[in-house]
């Protein structure tokens, strides 16, 4: 497989403390960059929880789930896929009539949706409902390639896990780099206050995507330094040489966090300003 970059290596060591924990979550939303090099993650998590078993331990088992789950028998595994350009509503139903009854090894269920944002807005919403009222020991896998793409409702659901790398090519806007000082020297932003405010985010819709590159440029940054990928911008290299991996972890956990709020009916200006004293606490 070869050396696992950044991203990969933080969503194991996240997982690995999901199962460490026992504090599974009734419903995951993945991003990933393409189902041939990333859904194996996936499957593998589903093994873990089946299991119990640490990343690391995958590989040398001799579980008769995981031979199961590799043959695609495991009778308590579901996968919906597009049914033609959408998943219908028929799709969710029938699954919810599947799951309405016993599980058949008395464990964990789990169901996968591929594509979930190819959900038309009559299956989103008995999505929802799914996902509202959960059972327990039934997993909801979402799988996307834009979270942005899904319902907000739905995202605000789900715990997000991202696989997705993001490779920058880089920036013409000069408010992404604006920001990006602001963000690893955070208090800088109440000297530009009212410059951001007025001029860079208009509404919280736009803050989330600007947020969200920031958070992309400090993968594609890490990828870069720590594995050598490539070349980089020369002015995201000047803005973050001297900043340490750790803040910049730190930095990526906080959006992480805070980026969900904005699905919710939150004051966007107080929503700001609480990242921000964040960044100053963290930083």
């Amino acid at each position: 497989m070869g050396e696992l970059s950044i991203v990969k290596k933080n969503y194991i060591d996240y997982i690995d403390k999901i199962i460490s924990t026992g504090r599974i979550s009734h419903a995951y939303l993945f991003e990933i960059d393409n189902y041939d090099e990333d859904y194996i993650y996936i499957v593998n998590f589903i093994k873990m929880i089946l299991c119990n078993l640490k990343y690391s331990e995958i590989d040398s088992s001799n579980n008769s789930i995981i031979n199961l789950i590799d043959n695609n028998d495991y009778p308590d595994i579901k996968v919906i896929e597009p049914d033609g350009s959408t998943i219908k509503k028929e799709q969710l139903l029938d699954l919810q009539k599947d799951y309405s009854n016993k599980s058949l090894l008395n464990g964990k269920r789990i169901y996968v949706i591929k594509y979930a944002e190819k959900l038309n807005p009559a299956s989103s919403n008995t999505m929802l409902k799914f996902l509202e009222e959960p059972e327990e020991d039934i997993i909801a896998f979402l799988v996307t390639d834009n979270r942005y793409h899904v319902l907000d409702t739905i995202i605000s659901r789900c715990q997000i896990l991202t696989l997705k790398e993001n490779n920058i090519d880089f920036i013409e806007d000069e408010s992404i780099l604006d920001l990006l000082k602001c963000v690893v020297k955070p208090k800088d932003f109440y000297i530009k206050y009212n410059y951001f405010i007025t001029d860079v985010f208009t509404d919280k819709n736009e803050a989330k995507e600007k947020f969200k590159v920031i958070e992309n440029i400090f993968v594609s940054y890490l990828n870069y330094k720590y594995l050598d990928n490539n070349t980089f911008d020369e002015n995201i290299v000047s803005i973050l040489k001297n900043i340490s991996y750790d803040q910049i972890l730190n930095s990526i956990s906080i959006l992480e966090e805070e980026l969900p709020k904005l699905d919710f009916n939150v004051n966007f200006k107080l929503w700001l300003d609480s990242l921000f004293s964040r960044l100053v606490i963290g930083g």
